[in-house]
């Protein structure tokens, strides 16, 4: 197979604040060049780096919001975080978890920090994904993933390293997550000196966030801790080798080739639908959150 090469290496964005309780940098589409179209399906990466918070008795996040026609997946590394949605579901991630939910048709949600974790005060790193769907699927109904971290797919490699599989396949080891278009999606635990191999279609958009540590890839790019790798659509394999002990989120997937129309919290394909998300909204036909 031909190596998938590097595209740019990419130093963390200015961080900005989302409610009072996520610190992160924006990667795409935002924070820097690669834009809307480029990570498809992933339209959106916010990253929490390591940021550590004062005890409080009131829990900070983010309100109640909406969202429609993506869905949004939040990986928990350091901290304890909160869900609450107008569908009815609730649920807690701490350290390895993921929330993966399908806003779909249409929901209000809010996140915030876990009542505990809250009063102890400690550090929060996090990513969030806004993971695109299809004009097919854009109103399906809202759906909920709760997916621990005992229940990932765990591929054992040498000398204790290993890939935890959040969704898609890695070398026969599945993942839990249910998606709509094909995805693959890895927390790499890699021990230093270890390496790993990755294969990927050479059209499919394919990133790696370095969450922990630092890795040289393909033997010549190095990234360091928080930084975004950006690969190019040519080649398929891809060589990951750790620097110091090293944990490395891989994404991966096909990207959707169709419009894409955005305002705010909802992500469609034309600035119609944008119009009719905003006015079912304001309807309430989201629903009801406090």
């Amino acid at each position: 197979m031909k190596t998938k090469t590097v595209q740019q290496v990419y130093a963390p964005t200015a961080p900005h604040m989302v409610g009072d309780g996520f610190k992160v940098h924006n990667f795409f589409p935002g924070g820097t060049r690669i834009g809307a179209h480029r990570m498809s399906p992933f339209f959106l990466m916010d990253y929490g780096a390591k940021t550590r918070f004062a005890p409080t008795e009131t829990p900070r996040g983010v309100g109640a919001h909406p969202h429609r026609g993506f869905e949004t997946v939040t990986i928990a590394y350091h901290g304890k975080v909160a869900h609450h949605d107008s569908a009815g579901n609730s649920g807690i991630i701490g350290e390895g978890d993921v929330q993966w939910m399908t806003a779909g048709s249409g929901i209000l949600h809010k996140e915030y920090h876990e009542e505990g974790f809250s009063r102890s005060g400690g550090i929060m790193q996090m990513v969030q994904l806004w993971v695109n769907l299809p004009a097919s699927r854009k109103m399906t109904p809202p759906k909920y993933q709760e997916l621990a971290r005992a229940g990932m797919g765990n591929h054992a490699l040498a000398d204790g390293s290993r890939i935890e599989v959040i969704a898609g396949e890695y070398l026969g080891t599945k993942g839990p997550a249910y998606t709509f278009t094909p995805v693959q999606l890895y927390n790499a635990h890699l021990k230093r000196g270890a390496s790993a191999e990755f294969s990927f279609p050479a059209l499919h958009n394919t990133g790696m966030l370095v969450v922990e540590g630092a890795v040289t890839i393909n033997g010549t790019s190095k990234a360091p801790a928080d930084h975004f790798t950006l690969f190019a659509n040519e080649g398929e394999a891809i060589t990951v080798e750790a620097d110091e002990d090293s944990v490395v989120l891989v994404l991966s997937g096909e990207p959707i080739q169709e419009p894409i129309a955005t305002y705010g919290p909802f992500v469609m394909n034309t600035q119609q639908e944008i119009m009719q998300a905003i006015e079912d909204f304001n309807s309430g036909k989201f629903g009801n959150l406090e």
